[in-house]
């Protein structure tokens, strides 16, 4: 395990101060402010602490309030709303400076047989055979070398690749609405299926609303055509899976409207099993000429 992967995982290990109070570090994204992905994961990290553990996370609906401010720590709350007996459910508010960042509702189930089909794994290259962020990022030449290095920091625990070109990458003209990329964490994880959800979560942050800036050749804040932010983020979790263990991020954006847009994404397990399903929208504004 590389160091950075485990950074992370001591970023997600919070303190519990009260029986359904913990508390959690920040720090910067590339952006200056805290990374969304790390605001639900440490939620869902929350949640998941006050329940029984032969229940595992089957869905979480959230919604982005405020951004994260870095330098201070987040205090989660967590709210026991119901102990079923198959489900448990469970809300969480995340509070810097007084005021709520962020919130979630995570639901949890008790492991039952049920009927089961998925939609098929579309085509996709063999993981190994994509070039790594890393070889990306230094052949875009049109890049600031500070934003690239902060990108290479701030991915440097997760395997994160581009099948093709991201938006930063190649833009100026419109391509499909229609993204994969391919991840796994750099080093191996421990067998604790909650860890698995909430490193897939961090991740499904990153790169959700890639497919809307494709529709519009637009390159996103590391070129300077757009600004944006993450509003909310909703994610079914079908099938048990390994975040150490290559899983296809299959995106696209079927609208964008009125200064938003939506992404939404199949995420497979390398040998075809839908895993998870993620629907985020976004605020997506082209900046004003002065």
């Amino acid at each position: 395990m590389n160091q950075a992967l485990q950074d992370l995982l001591d970023l997600l290990d919070l303190e519990q101060i009260e029986e359904n109070i913990f508390r959690g570090e920040s720090r910067s994204a590339v952006v200056p402010r805290v990374f969304g992905g790390q605001v639900a994961a440490q939620a869902l990290v929350a949640a998941g602490r006050t329940v029984p553990a032969d229940r595992y996370a089957h869905s979480l609906h959230a919604y982005f309030l405020r951004t994260g401010d870095p330098g201070a720590p987040i205090v989660y709350t967590v709210e026991r709303i119901r102990d079923g007996r198959s489900f448990t459910t469970r809300r969480v508010l995340a509070v810097q400076h007084g005021r709520p960042i962020f919130a979630l509702s995570a639901s949890f189930q008790a492991y039952e047989e049920g009927l089961d089909h998925q939609t098929p794994m579309p085509p996709a290259p063999d993981p190994e055979t994509v070039p790594t962020g890393r070889e990306r990022l230094l052949g875009y030449d049109h890049l600031d070398q500070g934003i690239v290095e902060r990108f290479l920091e701030a991915r440097e625990a997760i395997d994160l690749r581009y099948v093709d070109d991201p938006p930063y990458g190649r833009f100026g003209e419109p391509r499909e609405p229609h993204s994969q990329v391919w991840f796994r964490t750099n080093g191996k994880l421990v067998d604790d299926p909650l860890l698995h959800v909430v490193l897939a979560t961090y991740v499904s942050d990153m790169t959700l609303l890639d497919s809307i800036l494709l529709a519009h050749g637009r390159g996103g804040w590391a070129v300077g055509d757009v600004v944006g932010a993450s509003l909310d983020h909703a994610m079914w979790f079908h099938r048990p899976f390994r975040a150490d263990e290559w899983l296809l991020y299959d995106q696209e954006s079927p609208s964008a409207y009125g200064g938003r847009g939506l992404g939404q994404a199949r995420i497979y397990t390398q040998d075809g099993r839908l895993a998870v399903s993620v629907i985020q929208e976004g605020v997506v504004r082209v900046p004003r000429e002065h």
